[in-house]
């Protein structure tokens, strides 16, 4: 069931939506077409969410673009992915800034092709000075990866003597993630069907509502959103509480 803006209570909006954009290949296969048609379509149901969430105040929407595994896909998609990021950055930053929304990426970011590396970073430092609302992509990025980086990093302060191994708590662990700069996802949306988290932000969620739905992603439009939100704003968020704590704010 689809619900419209009036369902929604501007009170209680997630603050950071993560998405799985899942799908585009089935959808494309359904129209008799390559992997990459789907790809080039889902543009905008990325343009429809960014506008969606920011209007409904919420500050950061995190993207799962392209994943560590992905590099195993045929070359000829992903020469067609890095090609497709370069060319949509350049062509939405005007709208960035007119929206004074702040582009960010995550992930193994050096693995990217040169030009992709210089043509994001360029868009990030562009709108690093936007403050409506923060749009991440996660590129390259796998969430074991970034974990296992943020281990090795702070072993090496250990050694170093710049961390004291008693002193390391969830806050030291994030400051050491790609993350460091975002907080933890509210609301974690994945589309096509599928329900799992495909490495993707596993140290994020711990409290994260999960929503899965059917809809392929090129399909995904802005009542596909309010659904999700919706539905989160229709779960009890206890962080491990009991619902008797929650009513009574112990």
């Amino acid at each position: 069931m689809k619900k419209e803006l009036q369902s929604i209570n501007l009170q209680n909006i997630p603050n950071h939506i993560a998405v799985i954009m899942d799908g585009n290949g089935r959808w494309a296969k359904s129209k008799g077409m390559q992997r990459v048609f789907g790809h080039r379509n889902a543009l905008t149901a990325i343009r429809e969410t960014a506008d969606a969430a920011s209007e409904l105040g919420v500050k950061h929407l995190t993207l799962y673009a392209f994943s560590t595994e992905n590099w195993n896909r045929p070359k000829l998609e992903v020469d067609a992915l890095m090609s497709l990021l370069v060319t949509t950055l350049k062509k939405e930053l005007p709208e960035f800034q007119r929206k004074n929304v702040k582009i960010n990426a995550i992930g193994s970011l050096t693995s990217l092709p040169k030009n992709a590396q210089k043509v994001l970073n360029e868009v990030i430092e562009a709108t690093k000075n936007n403050t409506h609302f923060t749009l991440t992509f996660a590129l390259s990025y796998g969430s074991r990866e970034e974990i296992v980086n943020a281990i090795k990093n702070i072993s090496k302060k250990v050694v170093n003597n710049e961390i004291e191994i008693e002193k390391i708590d969830d806050k030291i662990i994030n400051s050491h993630l790609y993350t460091f700069n975002l907080p933890d996802v509210d609301l974690m949306i994945r589309t096509s069907g599928e329900q799992r988290i495909s490495n993707f932000l596993l140290w994020q969620i711990a409290y994260a509502e999960l929503h899965f739905t059917d809809v392929l992603w090129p399909d995904f439009r802005k009542e596909h959103l309010y659904n999700a939100i919706y539905d989160y704003q229709n779960r009890e968020r206890r962080f491990g509480k009991t619902s008797e704590q929650i009513e009574t704010n112990e």
